[in-house]
């Protein structure tokens, strides 16, 4: 009964937020590419769909190596072209139309692979579709079937078979099935890169085999990419942490990684043959000094979880991949600016706990179930230290828990998940995170172990344990809808991104975010955040502001005691409407500007002085910009920080002004604090300009913000 309750409560909650997807403004959204990729040097014949598509002439990618042209007479269709030097990677692709910028899909882009397209009917070992290994193919799921592919093999050939549909942006819930041609079942898979499954298989004999993929749900009409590849193939590398500014040694671990590589200490534990040797092949990583803050990434992190994750918000590093244009797999590493060192077994008992000297940096791994990885330290001063367990962050399959015993075998640190979720926004993670006092000259020993007890080769991790470096991350979001859109500022308007802060080590202090790159016509003012873990950022533009789509950059400045800090903004993205906090990385923040916006709010004037404990009140000022649009504005406060507090407004009739009064709590921390409210209207609107019929459209923009100066309480 639970479970047909909860079912019944997703499916309302699914038609409650379609439902009010359809009571704003058109916003471009972007559903479907097909295919999901391309090879270096060649071209594409895509097809898009979505929804208000009207105009959509334009795919708008984020390397200049990748551009599109439109179909003559096939308004859905594009022909993509990859110049020869585009790196292999995924990339992001937007769509520009008359409503705006969508929200991006991905697109891969391939060296050394045949990229071909799935001809049906292909469900069953008699009309399997042909294929020979180094291809990719471009699929789509089939409704109650299955999809299968024929390809040869030489006797011992190993070969690793890739369903790629989560990694890519697609809502499949893929099954990878393995069979030979007498149909017996040699292998399957599911979750192995997050939702996606992966076979690695060697050849007992020669002979065509055959690849059956099918949704779980068995739904139709998902996209998908089936790779089958003998090139080298990296599942992980090691060590996951490395110094900043040096040259280092990585290994790279996986299958087919050619004639440099060596045996690896490891067999593989998820594959189509038990005991297959992973390989190992080392090559050298030179870590960049100039990260600030920054995760620098190849193909975006989708495959850490089976849920889309902002798993690397919080995440100073980058993403390495094998020297081979050929080969398959970037992996993610966390960059620090001090000395590193490397889990040695035995460690398994605090008896055999491994030395460390703080500042420490440690690459590990629980190397089979039930791993217990102990350490042992001391400090030097008295106070409080940083503790960090990245597991999640780095792509580790491991759910760490982490603790530290004193010198009399005293529990004084146990630490779990951390993170924010906020709407779409998931930064929740299931790395351990915490601040401990210590005192000098006394062993203390730290257990990092999974919380399940499992262990094997992708079961990595890294310690950290230092002094604390207080230091903030941001990342900026479009404002939560139930379906996935772009940032489109309707000209004379304004538009709100969600901001989600977190801070790092006792980092308390305020943090002011900026607008960069912004064309000419569009504004944004300073916003202040003052010891808080989320808010609002508005832009607005004038009413005479061109048409454009490209993209901004937000940039973040804090502060802490005696010391500055400047971070990009990181970008987010909700990429489906069906599942809540489903965002992901982008490279760019991108923006457009179209058609006039009905009304805006304004605070008059901009800027206002309060002592803390006291209220204030502040002008609002509606433009009514539509010449048809009469009816009356509510106006809701926006994401206001705790300690301020306004009651619901309203603009009646033909009101062009009214008092908001906001009050402020005694115990705010002086500093500048940024507000805005909302207003929501219903407004009349068609797409189409000179139509008679023009229904209401509920319709929600942000105002201007109003910077709020709080002053300490005079002493008495």
């Amino acid at each position: 009964m639970f479970h047909l309750l909860r079912l019944l409560s997703a499916g309302c909650l699914v038609l409650l937020l379609a439902a009010v997807a359809l009571a704003e403004l058109p916003a471009l959204r972007f559903d479907r590419l097909t295919p999901l990729s391309g090879a270096a040097g060649g071209t594409v014949l895509a097809e898009i769909a979505g929804a208000d598509l009207e105009g959509v002439d334009t795919l708008l990618f984020d390397h200049p190596g990748l551009t599109a042209t439109p179909v003559a007479g096939k308004e859905k269709e594009f022909t993509i072209a990859i110049a020869a030097d585009t790196p292999p990677g995924v990339y992001d692709v937007r769509l520009v139309g008359r409503w705006g910028v969508s929200n991006p899909r991905l697109f891969a882009v391939s060296h050394g692979l045949v990229e071909t397209e799935e001809i049906e009917k292909n469900n069953d070992l008699a009309t399997a579709q042909p294929i020979a290994v180094n291809t990719a193919v471009a699929c789509r799921s089939d409704s109650n079937n299955q999809d299968v592919f024929r390809f040869p093999l030489t006797q011992g050939q190993r070969v690793v078979i890739d369903c790629q549909a989560g990694k890519l942006d697609s809502i499949m819930d893929a099954v990878l099935t393995l069979t030979s041609a007498d149909g017996r079942q040699l292998a399957s898979s599911s979750d192995y890169n997050g939702r996606d499954p992966l076979i690695d298989f060697a050849a007992p004999i020669a002979g065509d085999y055959y690849a059956e993929v099918h949704d779980l749900s068995f739904r139709g009409g998902f996209p998908y990419r089936l790779v089958v590849t003998d090139h080298p193939s990296v599942d992980q590398v090691s060590p996951r942490v490395v110094q900043a500014g040096q040259s280092v040694e990585m290994t790279a671990i996986g299958r087919n990684l050619g004639p440099q590589s060596r045996p690896a200490a490891f067999a593989v534990d998820d594959s189509a043959s038990a005991e297959l040797p992973w390989e190992a092949r080392t090559y050298l990583l030179q870590v960049p000094s100039d990260l600030q803050g920054d995760y620098r990434f190849i193909e975006h992190p989708t495959d850490h979880t089976v849920l889309p994750t902002a798993a690397t918000c919080t995440l100073t590093g980058m993403q390495t991949r094998l020297d081979d244009p050929t080969a398959i797999g970037a992996h993610p590493v966390l960059v620090v600016d001090m000395p590193t060192a490397v889990e040695a077994e035995p460690n398994d008992t605090a008896g055999e706990a491994q030395p460390l000297t703080i500042p420490a940096a440690v690459s590990g791994r629980f190397d089979q179930p039930r791993d217990a990885d102990w350490f042992e330290f001391e400090v030097e001063e008295k106070g409080d230290y940083a503790v960090d367990v990245y597991c999640e962050r780095i792509n580790g399959r491991g759910d760490p828990y982490c603790v530290i015993v004193d010198d009399k075998e005293n529990r004084v640190l146990d630490i779990d998940d951390f993170g924010i979720r906020l709407n779409d926004f998931d930064g929740h993670l299931r790395d351990p995170v915490g601040m401990i006092s210590l005192q000098p000259k006394r062993k203390y020993k730290v257990l990092v172990q999974d919380r399940y007890q499992r262990g094997g080769p992708r079961y990595q991790y890294v310690l950290t344990l230092k002094k604390p470096e207080p230091d903030f991350f941001v990342a900026v979001t479009p404002h939560a809808n139930p379906q996935p859109h772009g940032v489109v500022l309707w000209r004379g308007g304004a538009v709100r991104l969600d901001v989600v802060v977190h801070q790092r080590d006792g980092y308390n202090g305020p943090i002011t975010i900026t607008a960069e790159d912004l064309p000419p016509g569009v504004h944004a003012a300073p916003t202040h955040l003052v010891n808080n873990s989320r808010g609002a950022m508005v832009l607005w533009s004038d009413d005479d502001a061109a048409d454009f789509t490209g993209p901004i950059r937000l940039v973040a400045v804090g502060q802490h005691e005696e010391q500055s800090f400047t971070r990009n903004a990181r970008s987010y993205a909700k990429i489906w409407g069906s599942t809540l906090n489903s965002s992901r990385p982008t490279r760019e923040l991108v923006m457009a500007v179209r058609d006039s916006a009905p009304f805006a709010v304004a605070f008059e004037p901009e800027m206002i002085e309060v002592t803390a404990g006291e209220s204030l009140e502040a002008n609002l000022v509606l433009n009514r910009r539509w010449s048809d649009f009469t009816a009356d504005v509510t106006v809701l406060p926006l994401s206001f920080p705790g300690q301020f507090k306004m009651a619901n407004g309203k603009f009646s009739g033909s009101d062009r002004q009214i008092k908001a009064t906001i009050s402020v709590q005694a115990n705010t921390t002086p500093g500048d604090y940024t507000l805005h409210v909302e207003g929501q209207a219903q407004v009349p609107f068609s797409k189409e300009a000179d139509s008679k019929e023009r229904p209401n459209t509920l319709v929600t923009l942000p105002s201007r913000p109003l910077t709020v100066r709080v002053m300490a309480p005079k002493k008495e």
